[in-house]
């Protein structure tokens, strides 16, 4: 039999409902109160969040540290996002979560989670200060980046399979979707 989880169903829920999700496999996050439940994400996903990892890191400057999820951001008591990919600084985290909007938080798109990365959690990190949010979509191969100009998120880059770019927030590193997914 499985496990059951009774949620309150008169108001939006807090980071201890979420606290109260079974060890399923299955990620749980909460944006403005809604519960969002996504299942463990498949092979070509896993693999461009790896090939990612490794070029974030190896380009991460000391004070900065490029974290895997799942890994809690804490935005407020009512939102708490676990992107694929994350850079903050290492003041910033706790053994914990990420009390604060990272640096940098990178989504890579599946087919439960295309509309969730591309608009919640677009506007949501948005809102909250975080820097630089990027998209990869496997599928096609492609990868977008945004930047925090002025309060509100601007595209400066988009390419797709072996055409690559240079990012240079939070810090310099070269993509190629491509790559990501071979």
């Amino acid at each position: 039999m499985g496990i059951v989880t009774t949620l309150p169903r008169s108001r939006p829920l807090t980071r201890a409902d979420l606290e109260s999700m079974p060890d399923d496999g299955h990620r749980y996050e909460l944006i403005d109160g809604s519960l969002i439940v996504t299942p463990a994400p498949g092979h070509y996903h896993q693999r461009a969040v790896g090939e990612l990892h490794l070029l974030l890191r190896q380009a991460c400057p000391p004070e900065l540290e490029v974290l895997l999820a799942p890994f809690d951001v804490a935005l407020a008591d009512d939102t708490v996002m676990q992107p694929d990919l994350l850079v903050a600084r290492r003041r910033d985290v706790t053994d914990r979560d990420l009390p604060t909007a990272p640096v940098l938080a990178v989504e890579v798109l599946s087919p439960s989670t295309r509309r969730i990365d591309l608009t919640l959690k677009h506007s949501r990190f948005e809102a909250a200060g975080c820097a630089s949010y990027w998209v990869v979509d496997p599928k096609e191969p492609s990868f977008t980046a945004w930047q925090l100009i002025d309060d509100a998120y601007v595209e400066v880059a988009h390419v797709v399979d072996d055409e690559s770019h240079t990012v240079a927030q939070p810090y310099p590193v070269r993509i190629r979707p491509a790559d990501l997914i071979r």
